[in-house]
């Protein structure tokens, strides 16, 4: 399994890469290019940790209709993205551990 996460860390690369996941870290805007750079194309998974970057979701999805995509903010997610977003977790409620688990579960 592949993913891209998008923005601060939040203990969320450490978590999925304990899961045994291939993590792509971007920092930044996540432009159209950087995201195709990143592989998102083949990619199964991407993380939004900042809802700053919201507009990354609709833009990867245009590179991979099949991609999950999740919301790991405290920040609500603006309406644009609602749509096209699998998941959106509260990094209060919920460890990076716990969702990392519950990611990569075969039926997630």
């Amino acid at each position: 399994m592949k993913a891209i996460v998008v923005g601060p860390d939040r203990g969320i690369v450490d978590a999925l890469e304990s899961e045994g996941v291939e993590v792509i870290s971007i920092e930044g805007v996540a432009s159209g290019e950087r995201l195709e750079d990143a592989g998102v194309a083949d990619a199964d998974l991407l993380v939004i940790t900042d809802a700053a970057e919201a507009t990354a979701i609709p833009v990867a999805r245009e590179q991979n209709a099949d991609l999950k995509t999740v919301a790991y903010t405290p920040d609500s997610m603006p309406e644009f993205v609602k749509g096209v977003l699998d998941l959106a977790v509260d990094p209060a409620l919920l460890g990076p551990e716990t969702v990392a688990e519950e990611l990569v579960e075969p039926d997630s």
